[in-house]
């Protein structure tokens, strides 16, 4: 195919709808190394029908469902208005209390008020996080490290500066100490991602912004041209995430 033609078909890809936290669009377009904890299982593990539950973030709402809690002791936020209007469609009506939240350091919520706090791969104040978690209470976290994706960052953007660790489960780790938590679990793992179409990994890069800024098929042609090549050569595009997980309880 010719280039510009590639060009053009590639910028049909970064231009696809996309909402909630939904890949399946991924589905055998890429493939993700297995954490060796599972985030879901620390949940179900804490979670009981009679706890008051804030799960922050929660995108479309798609995982928090899985967990099958009471709706009506069931908080979530959301800070991207697509998110938060996908479920006030979907979750409201079944009485899920949901609260747009911009800044995750201002919880609109009352000091004390939940005995569980979910948060996958959101950001958060550990602060705010203490004060609406009731005394023995727990908060389970799965955090993308500062050195996800630094691999494809330094192929595919321009002048890319090196990441300083400053979000790591090390420095997580103390964070949990000085808010009076104790860590019942800590774990931190680099697992691999490879990328079989050059579809995939458009489609990718365009729905994680913050961690490729200001990337286009456009701007970043040659980039990916460059990709193409290792694509065709390795049958796959390599990339390495961070992740990192802490399950805290909030001393008595």
């Amino acid at each position: 195919m010719e280039k510009m033609k590639l060009k053009k078909y590639w910028q049909t890809i970064e231009e696809l709808a996309f909402s909630g936290w939904d890949f399946s669009y991924m589905n055998h377009r890429w493939e993700i190394e297995e954490l060796p904890w599972c985030y879901s299982e620390f949940v179900r593990e804490y979670l009981s029908k009679d706890l008051n539950l804030l799960d922050m973030g929660t995108g479309g709402g798609e995982l928090l469902l899985t967990f099958n809690h009471p709706y009506d002791k069931t908080c979530v936020t959301e800070g991207w208005e697509p998110n938060y209007q996908l479920l006030k469609e979907k979750l409201q009506p079944l009485g899920v209390t949901i609260v747009f939240v911009a800044e995750d350091d201002q919880l609109n919520f009352p000091n004390d008020s939940f005995d569980i706090v979910l948060n996958r791969h959101e950001s958060y104040d550990l602060g705010e996080v203490r004060r609406v978690l009731k005394h023995g209470g727990v908060f389970i976290t799965q955090q993308v490290g500062d050195q996800n994706g630094c691999i494809l960052s330094e192929k595919l953007l321009k002048n890319v500066q090196p990441k300083i660790n400053r979000w790591s489960l090390e420095t997580e780790q103390k964070s949990l100490l000085k808010e009076n938590f104790d860590t019942i679990f800590a774990r931190e793992y680099y697992p691999y991602q490879h990328f079989y179409d050059m579809e995939g990994l458009i489609y990718y890069v365009k729905r994680v912004p913050w961690e490729y800024p200001n990337f286009s098929v456009e701007t970043h042609f040659d980039e990916l041209l460059a990709l193409q090549e290792e694509l065709l050569k390795n049958r796959f595009i390599y990339n390495q995430q961070h992740r990192f997980a802490l399950v805290g309880r909030l001393k008595g």
